[in-house]
């Protein structure tokens, strides 16, 4: 069997500010920087043989910790786990949006990645990682949006409504082909 943990980066300021930051390369706030700590924490009471992250800034400082803990390196560093490409609406808000495109914003072209490019995107590059580690424990350090798109494709029947929290932890396995989870959305580490 081999199993993944998928870990969404640490917060940023655009995270609390509710702004899109799609492939904008931000960077993690001390905040950030302290849930990378207490998950990196929470992880070293497990085995883990690789860790592979996003390309983006906030996840690869969230890897970098975890790794440094685990006393692993990075395996790789992959655009296609990079959160979803957020085009015009990138660096706006809600707020932002609608003054500029009005309520339906969501149904204009915006250049936005649309949920079925990255769910091809995202759950492709995790069957990929998987099939070069069988039968090893994987960390992927990634994004929410691209993570539950991925989620969606990999194990259809688990709900993924709940948005990922910052440094959450979902674990899914591998077995004969199939794909199942036993973990979702998990931040025990932060209640500490």
């Amino acid at each position: 069997m081999t199993k993944i943990g998928l870990i969404r980066h640490g917060s940023t300021f655009w995270n609390k500010e509710g702004r899109a930051q799609g492939h904008t390369d931000n960077a993690l706030d001390e905040e950030g920087k302290q849930q990378a700590v207490a998950i990196a924490e929470r992880l070293s009471g497990e085995q883990w043989d690789f860790i592979y992250s996003s390309d983006l800034l906030r996840a690869r400082q969230t890897a970098e910790i975890i790794a440094e803990r685990l006393g692993i390196e990075i395996a790789g560093t992959l655009p296609g786990i990079r959160e979803m490409n957020g085009g015009l609406i990138e660096g706006t808000t809600e707020a932002d949006r609608i003054e500029r495109w009005g309520s339906a914003w969501k149904t204009l072209d915006l250049g936005m990645e649309t949920p079925e490019a990255a769910r091809i995107r995202g759950s492709q590059t995790i069957k990929d990682i998987a099939a070069k580690h069988p039968g090893k424990n994987i960390l992927i350090v990634s994004h929410g949006a691209i993570l539950r798109h991925s989620l969606r494709e990999l194990v259809p029947n688990l709900s993924v409504d709940e948005v990922l929290k910052n440094t959450s932890i979902t674990r899914i396995n591998q077995h004969e082909g199939a794909w199942s989870c036993e973990l979702y959305n998990c931040v025990e580490h932060l209640d500490i």
